[in-house]
């Protein structure tokens, strides 16, 4: 009968009545020879399931006596999730080798709302009859204004357990009232009949009190139903304030960032669907790729939030460096950027400042633009008390006219 070589340790050779032999250095196991059926043996009992079953330890219930999360000890086997749970975390000793696994309810994520979302019902919630007036066109044919808001992060909690260092509320409120000053210096800076309104993403602050990218915790201070109101009212009043004094306005919103992600997409669909309905000199364009670019006459405007919302690992920086070139120089040979414009401007946010670099590049401007929303509790405490507004530009011909808007 042939044999083979195998490592075995000292209850399996004594299990097959084999002499124990003394373990090789530095090694649990020695070599024997067996038959093919008695390792066939060994491996059925090395794989054989424990008998001890699961031990609960723990259970959270919340008011109304529902589980919130639940902590079992791991014995043997995967455990039985039940309907409607998901597994958040598993811990396992080094020592022993026994696992815990911790599971609570399963939220919905954004992707799945959107896919589940009723707009139709939204419409009609939200549109209002609103008489379109027709506008005159200004001089200079190709003359356009631009209006740029990023980073609103509408449901942040600014001052979380009313301990930081410099207060400021972001709140519905707030926001509403940003959204007003927005309509009021961009009538006040309007040089021509044709707006396009950038919002470079990070609209929101996250979902289910997270970011929609890592899933970090975020203090947040209204529910995913209050932050989707908010931010739909906050674009509808812009749009509403601004319709009836240009002959053309076109919006490019950023869905894919690291902090509203689905959930942005999700708004600005909604936002989307009412504008055009309501206004046919209203186009919305909901961008979903990381880099993503529109031409208006000889210019063309690459747009993106700076981070995106899954597998970018670093992103663009708020000072140039040779990868962030390099990846947007890339863009732009892939695309036939260079061949058609006379001017490239890349716009991002993410960085929450007015930083623009019309220099290091010789094919493309730089520019970084400032956040709409206060600083975060956490970048209070590691940075400092930032700056935060919009900004409104004028375009005639290639010229650029820039001016910032900082709000207190």
């Amino acid at each position: 009968m042939n044999k083979i070589v195998k490592r075995l340790n000292k209850k399996e050779a004594e299990m097959l009545e084999f002499k124990v032999k003394e373990n090789e250095a530095n090694r649990k196991q020695s070599r024997y020879r067996v038959t093919e059926e008695q390792w066939d043996l060994v491996l059925k009992l090395r794989t054989k399931p424990n008998k001890r079953k699961f031990v609960e330890t723990q259970k959270k219930f919340d008011k109304d006596g529902e589980i919130v999360s639940s902590v079992e000890k791991l014995q043997s086997k995967p455990i039985d999730i039940p309907d409607g749970f998901e597994v958040i975390k598993i811990s396992t000793s080094k020592t022993t080798g026994q696992q815990w696994v911790q599971y609570a309810p399963r939220k919905e994520t954004a992707s799945e709302v959107v896919e589940s979302f009723d707009f139709k019902s939204v419409i009609e919630k939200y549109i209002k009859p609103i008489t379109q007036e027709k506008v005159e066109k200004h001089n200079g044919s190709k003359d356009f204004d631009s209006l740029t808001i990023t980073d609103v992060h509408i449901g942040m909690d600014t001052d979380v357990d009313n301990n930081t260092m410099y207060s400021k509320e972001w709140n519905k409120e707030e926001l509403l009232k940003s959204a007003d000053i927005v309509i009021e210096q961009t009538l006040e800076e309007q040089e021509s009949s044709v707006l396009y309104v950038d919002e470079l993403g990070d609209l929101l602050d996250g979902f289910n009190a997270q970011t929609t990218r890592g899933g970090h915790a975020l203090p947040q201070n209204m529910t995913n139903e209050e932050c989707f109101d908010a931010a739909l009212e906050f674009k509808l009043k812009i749009l509403y304030g601004l319709v009836n004094n240009y002959q053309e306005i076109h919006f490019n919103n950023i869905c894919n960032d690291n902090h509203s992600g689905a959930f942005g997409y999700f708004v600005n669909e909604a936002f989307k669907q009412i504008a055009e309905l309501q206004f046919t000199n209203v186009t919305v364009t909901n961008h979903r790729k990381f880099i993503n670019h529109y031409f208006v006459n000889d210019i063309c405007f690459l747009i993106s939030h700076g981070k995106d919302d899954k597998s970018l690992k670093f992103g663009f920086k708020p000072v140039l460096d040779l990868k962030g070139a390099e990846k947007i120089d890339q863009y732009c040979k892939q695309n036939g950027i260079y061949k058609k414009a006379d001017l490239v401007i890349f716009k991002k946010g993410d960085s929450h400042q007015a930083l623009f670099d019309m220099c290091t590049s010789d094919d493309f401007y730089y520019y970084n633009y400032p956040a709409l929303s206060p600083s975060s509790n956490w970048i209070k405490n590691n940075f400092k008390l930032g700056r935060r507004g919009f900004i409104n530009e004028s375009f005639k011909g290639l010229k650029n006219y820039m001016k910032i808007h900082f709000i207190k």
